[in-house]
Formats: structure tokens, C-alpha cells, sequence
């Protein structure tokens, strides 16, 4: 189960299209900044295979201009 957390810059003016974009999948949690142009973008898949669709899925996005990993864990499945 990976968590990964990220940084997320918009393009210039496009703040609210990119958390709407993020906050519509799924497996995003979305925390936009009070005091800067940037998110803090929180997602949880279920194993690498999804982690891997997910990211392209967020690379898709026209109003994201920079994404950022900050930390990622994985826990071991049983």
C-alpha cells in the first residue's frame, strides 16, 4: 500500500482548476496552501501497479506545472 506524499505547483493562475483536477481522483487527497501558489497532494493506491497508473493519471493534468515527491512510504503486505 503505497503513501506518497508530493509538493504540487500550478501554472500560473490555475490554482483551483488543478485542486478540483487532484481532488477528482480518487486516491488524492488534496491540501492547498493558505499563504502560497502550491499543494500539498497526499496519495494512497494499492500496490505499485496502481501507484503507477495514478501518476500517469496526475501527469495528464494541463494545470499542473511541477510535481514534487516529498515522502513515500510502502508496507509490506502480509
Amino acid at each position: 500500500m503505497p503513501i506518497k506524499s508530493y509538493l504540487a505547483h500550478p501554472h500560473d493562475g490555475q490554482k483551483a482548476e488543478l485542486v478540483k483536477a487532484l481532488s477528482d481522483i480518487e486516491a488524492c487527497e488534496v491540501m492547498p496552501a493558505t499563504n502560497e501558489n502550491i499543494l500539498v497532494v497526499v496519495t494512497d493506491t494499492l500496490d505499485d501497479a496502481s501507484e503507477e497508473i495514478l501518476k500517469e493519471q496526475i501527469d495528464k493534468i494541463q494545470s499542473l506545472k511541477l510535481l514534487a515527491l516529498v515522502s513515500g512510504f510502502n508496507s509490506p503486505q502480509n
